[in-house]
């Protein structure tokens, strides 16, 4: 999902020393997730913004709408961020690494 003007990254090319920070709810982080990233739901944002590491960030949900906003919003705010372009889909679909908090493989959901 394309956004005119907002800084946006495919899965491979996020910058070196970036957090990835995913927005997704905690079913979809359950079910698989990056091994790195840090896990902050979009509906969550607003009321845990002291949570949200320090440096530049990559922003990455399902395929790249709730993080879009979310990379907007903390733009706004002053934050380094970046949206990652197609998601969590892309990502698996690049074969990059991914880890579950459940039973079975990890996938996207």
């Amino acid at each position: 999902m394309s956004h005119p003007g907002l800084p946006s990254v495919g899965p491979g090319e996020i910058p070196a020393g970036a957090t990835l920070l995913d927005v997704r709810e905690d079913e979809e982080w359950a079910a698989g997730h990056a091994p790195d990233a840090v896990h902050l739901p979009m509906s969550q944002i607003t009321g845990r913004l002291d949570e949200i590491p320090e440096g530049p960030l990559a922003v990455v949900c399902k395929v790249g709408g709730r993080s879009a906003q979310v990379t907007m919003f903390l733009a706004q705010r002053g934050h380094e961020a970046v949206n990652v372009t197609g998601g969590m889909l892309a990502w698996e679909a690049e074969g990059r690494p991914m880890t579950t908090e459940g039973p079975g493989p990890a996938r996207v959901v």
